[in-house]
């Protein structure tokens, strides 16, 4: 599995989920942009546990 698999804005330590009215709010707090948890970005960087499974698999953090 490549290191791609996990970049998207769900995994990243900027994602922040908010429910507001209940509707889920997705926002980057790095960017100041609403997102997706699907969404992909440049300055993608994981969450730790992110980090120790793709450790345990052997995948290159890049």
């Amino acid at each position: 599995m490549d290191y791609k698999t996990y970049q998207v804005c769900a995994t990243c330590i900027h994602f922040e989920a908010v429910r507001k009215n209940n509707t889920m709010l997705y926002t980057c707090t790095r960017l100041k942009y609403e997102t997706k948890p699907t969404y992909s970005f440049n300055c993608w960087t994981p969450k730790e546990h992110v980090k120790r499974l793709m450790e345990k698999r052997g995948e290159n953090i890049e």
